[in-house]
């Protein structure tokens, strides 16, 4: 394999040769910023639809096709005009159209409440989906259709790993169960995506030097990657990189992705800090949890008590860093409430894991970005999550109705969060307590993963971004 972590690759022409010869001519379309919005209140185009992608989805093939087709080379400067298409190459191309419009179809006549296949495992179903029905259809059409190849190109510990046992540990478990995927194909001609395997995090630990300041190490990581799958193979010319995705729970993971203007700008970003303030589109980009797993495993990590065994109703403990942590600790800090206990330092004869088992609601604000691994902590402990955030996509909110089963609160009522959490009928924190046991499901990290787990539903998130761009090759204009 060749490895990019030594300092002599990261010196690599900036300037690709011509290329692409015998490529496929392809013109993607992608969606308009309508046809596709996460249902998210910190997103700044929360809509009230639901999958509105299924009232878009037609038969035939919608875009623009071009007897030739200028695209930019890996560093997104450079044009390469690219070859006519076999007929095989083309027969590919188009049955991946084909297999992706007959999915489409399926979904949207889920949309009606025709659901016209049993899951003996497991049915989605409650208020807690914004349409479970649709849900449903279009998982089934993933496990059935959806296929992912994998570059093989680069070396651990940069690629092809990450971490497991650290704040950002869905890297690392991501990417090593994309490795043995069966939703991993080795045939890049029947694959609906491309991953880039690079782990922003071991970027950041290998790669960076401490206190520097300086990013063009790990900017010029990255870019040599796309750079050399660019040299080595066809699809991220072919596309300009709209079928491809990378994913990074790292702060620094999208900074890191815009060395890269096709990335950043095309593909599938699958962030933690999915931050529409700081360019995260969430038509095309897709919003991870951030999962904190101090053993590796969730084990001990799952399960509390029952609603009547939990006496505080609010609870918090963490460093004061980013612009919202220090508004609530200034109001709520020390204030000798037993119903209301907050902290920055948690004394040590303290559990935190045990207060978020005592506590009904558990408070998840920003830091110095918008992600938190305590909205899943919460989850996992039956504690409802408090959302204080601003400019955030939660994940999964293409699909999950977060106001079910959590809280969430301007930072401007942060002086009025026990008010408003007391105002909230015992009735309805019961309905919640428990509709977010059920959706733990789509949080838990298992090895190996289990259907509708967290792994499932990144994948299933990038599925329906995929299900939103279509190619068209010369030869099917």
């Amino acid at each position: 394999m060749l490895s990019l972590t030594s300092s002599s690759s990261l010196k690599i022409l900036w300037v690709l040769i011509p290329l692409l010869t015998a490529a496929a001519v392809v013109v993607f379309v992608c969606p308009k910023a309508s046809d596709f919005t996460l249902n998210s209140p910190f997103s700044s185009n929360y809509l009230s639809s639901r999958f509105p992608h299924v009232d878009n989805l037609e038969e035939s093939h919608s875009g623009h096709s071009f007897n030739q087709t200028q695209v930019k080379n890996g560093d997104g400067n450079q044009n390469v005009t690219e070859a006519p298409v076999s007929q095989r190459k083309y027969s590919d191309l188009k049955i991946l159209e084909v297999d992706l419009s007959q999915a489409r179809a399926a979904i949207k006549e889920a949309k009606g409440g025709n659901q016209t296949e049993e899951d003996h495992d497991y049915v989605p179903n409650g208020p807690m989906y914004w349409n479970p029905q649709v849900f449903h259809r279009s998982y089934l059409e993933m496990e059935k259709r959806f296929k992912i190849f994998v570059y093989e190109e680069g070396e651990p510990p940069v690629f092809h790993f990450g971490p497991c046992k650290h704040t950002y540990a869905i890297e690392g478990i991501f990417i090593q169960n994309m490795e043995v995927s069966l939703f991993r194909t080795f045939d890049p001609n029947k694959a609906h995506m491309f991953f880039l395997p690079f782990s922003v995090t071991m970027i950041t630990q290998l790669i960076y030097v401490r206190e520097s300041h300086e990013w063009t190490l790990m900017k010029n990581t990255a870019s040599d990657y796309v750079h050399i799958i660019a040299q080595k193979h066809p699809y991220w010319n072919r596309s300009l990189g709209a079928d491809h995705f990378m994913l990074a729970c790292h702060d620094w993971g999208p900074e890191i992705s815009s060395a890269i203007p096709n990335l950043y700008k095309n593909a599938i970003r699958a962030l933690c800090n999915a931050n529409t303030s700081e360019n995260f589109n969430p038509s095309r980009d897709v919003s991870i949890p951030e999962i904190l797993l101090p053993g590796g495993t969730k084990r001990g990590l799952i399960g509390g008590p029952p609603p009547s065994q939990r006496p505080i109703l609010v609870f918090y403990a963490g460093g004061v860093h980013g612009p919202i942590r220090p508004i609530l600790l200034q109001h709520w800090e020390n204030k000798n409430d037993p119903d209301v206990q907050v902290y920055e330092y948690l004394p040590k004869n303290i559990s935190y894991y045990g207060m978020m088992r005592k506590s009904r609601y558990c408070i998840c604000p920003s830091g110095y970005e918008v992600a938190s691994p305590r909205m899943v902590e919460g989850l996992y402990l039956g504690c409802v999550p408090v959302l204080i955030k601003e400019s955030y996509v939660i994940p999964f909110s293409d699909v999950l109705n977060w106001e079910t089963f959590a809280v969430i609160v301007p930072v401007k009522d942060i002086p009025n969060l026990k008010k408003i959490l007391m105002g909230i009928s015992l009735r309805k924190y019961v309905d919640m307590q428990r509709r977010g046991i059920q959706m733990r499901r789509h949080f838990e990290v298992n090895s190996p993963p289990k259907r509708y787990d967290v792994f499932h539903m990144i994948l299933h998130s990038i599925w329906l971004r995929r299900l939103n761009v279509r190619f068209h090759d010369e030869q099917g204009s």
